[in-house]
This record gives C-alpha cells, sequence and structure tokens, in this order.
C-alpha cells in the first residue's frame, strides 16, 4: 500500500471518527430542554438546563422484584412524595425532581435558603417527588440509588440536610457516582445521626427501591417536561410564573401573594448538615 493511500486511509477514519462525535453531541442535545436563561437572583444562575424524559426511557427501578415500600411520613398514593415543613403551612410548593440531574441540582443551590425560610415561617410546605429520568437517559443507576438513600434518611427523620448533601456533593452528569451505595453511605457522615446501622442497611438493600420506581412512574406519566418541574399550589413557576421569571425575590413574593388573607402554619425548622 502506497503512503498516499495509507494517509487517505487515516484520514477517512479521523472523518468518520469525527462524525460519530458530532452524532454522539446531537444525540445528547436533544435529551436536554433549556429551560430558562434568566440570571436567577444574586446567585446568579445564567442558564438552567432542564433534563427532558426521553420517549425510550427504558425502566430505571429496582432490577429486583420486591413491596413497595414507603418511607415514613411520605404521602401521596399515586403521586407518592416526602413532605417537608409543617403540614399546616397554608401553600404546598412541589419539587419533581432527580439527584443526577444537573439543572435540580442548579435549582435546589440557587432557592435552598429560600425554601427553608419559607418553610421554617410556616408559610409553604414543601413535597418532594423524586425520579430517576438520568439513569434511563444517561444509563446506570445513581438516581435510583440517591433516591432510595434520601428515602433511607427520612426513615431516620434526616431527609432534609441528606437531601442537601446530595445535590452539594452531586457528581457530573456522566459519572454515575451516585450508584454507589458506599458513596452514599460517606455522605451520610456530613449529616448528624445519621450513619447508623439501620440507614446502612437500608441503604444497601434498596429497601425503598420499588417506592421511588413508583414515583418515577408517576413523573413520566404526567404533562411534565423534565426536571426540575417545580408548582405552587399546582400552577408551574419554574422556569416563570406568568411573564416573571422565577428568583428567590419572586418565589417569596409568589408565596406572600398565595398567602393573603391565610393564617400560617405552624413554623417548622429544616434540620441542619453536620
Amino acid at each position: 500500500m502506497s503512503e498516499n493511500n495509507r494517509d487517505g486511509n487515516r484520514s477517512a477514519r479521523a472523518r468518520l471518527q469525527q462524525q460519530r462525535e458530532r452524532d454522539k453531541a446531537r444525540e445528547k442535545q436533544r435529551r436536554l430542554l433549556i429551560v430558562s436563561a434568566a440570571i436567577v437572583g444574586v446567585l446568579g444562575l445564567a442558564a438552567v438546563v432542564g433534563v427532558i424524559a426521553a420517549s425510550g426511557d427504558g425502566d430505571s427501578g429496582s432490577d429486583k422484584a420486591g413491596p413497595v415500600v414507603a418511607p415514613s411520613g411520605a404521602t401521596g398514593d399515586d403521586k407518592p412524595a416526602i413532605p417537608t415543613g409543617s403540614a399546616a403551612a397554608p401553600s404546598t410548593l412541589a419539587i419533581w425532581e432527580d439527584f443526577r440531574c444537573p439543572a435540580c441540582a442548579q435549582f435546589e443551590n440557587a432557592f435552598r435558603d429560600t425554601i427553608h425560610e419559607l418553610e421554617a415561617e410556616g408559610a409553604i410546605k414543601t413535597e418532594y417527588h423524586l425520579a430517576t429520568l438520568i439513569d434511563g437517559n444517561m444509563g446506570g443507576s445513581g438516581s435510583l440509588r440517591a433516591a432510595n438513600a434520601a428515602a433511607c434518611a427520612q426513615g431516620a427523620g434526616k431527609f432534609t440536610p441528606y437531601h442537601d448533601v446530595l445535590y452539594m456533593n452531586q457528581p457530573e452528569e456522566t459519572d454515575d457516582a451516585f450508584g454507589d451505595n458506599a458513596k452514599l453511605i460517606e455522605l451520610a457522615a456530613k449529616v448528624e445521626g445519621l450513619d447508623t446501622p439501620a440507614f446502612r442497611s437500608c441503604v444497601e438493600d434498596g429497601t425503598h427501591d420499588a417506592w421511588v420506581k413508583k414515583s418515577n412512574d408517576a413523573f413520566r406519566s404526567s404533562s411534565f417536561q423534565g426536571t426540575p418541574s417545580v408548582l405552587l399550589n399546582g400552577e408551574s413557576i419554574f422556569p416563570a410564573k406568568g411573564n416573571e421569571q422565577i428568583s428567590p425575590a419572586n418565589l417569596r413574593k409568589w408565596v406572600e401573594q398565595a398567602n393573603k388573607g391565610k393564617q400560617k402554619g405552624g413554623s417548622a425548622t429544616p434540620s441542619t448538615t453536620g
């Protein structure tokens, strides 16, 4: 084979590899939905990327059959949720999210303090609905494993701080680090009193896997386009409410408007991380 032929073959292979990379990039873009390009409050969340549910999303639930075991205090039969804040609060903030979802972490890290403050004032109660979209779209099991671990933390009365720790330590979207139970147990050490034999057993046994799958099935059968999906008293407020884009200040304003003339519920101060 002549040198020219060898060079031509190498060039053809390089072009083929480049085309494959472009195809991969387009496929990834197909699975992403740009839902906001606003600067959100003082935290400067310039671009929030929501993960859309792919129509071919596979079964990302547990790989072992078992009964649906809801964590203590869970609500919602058809739309399973973990509630936080005072049950007597006049308004409800419903958040559908995935622990592997980068946009969910951006939302949580931007709005965490405001949500906790509103809960502590008795202005809202929050319902967290856990989904596993990234497992279905990207492969792996980190969404499921993290959601099960969070449900285990709920059983220990530590859902809020552990939920926050997971988002503050979220790996890259393509890194299925949360698929390792040991990593989830390691992060539990950041929450005072959570890393117990009971919690470890719950995480390693996948006690709430079927419950998480039920929650994800509820998400997929809904009209939501992706995660995070955020609703205030049933009305979508993410990435905007009417002509106003969401921000910590606007969230507080919208809650105050919704609660006008209503009595606040008993205050509920979220636990803090260790």
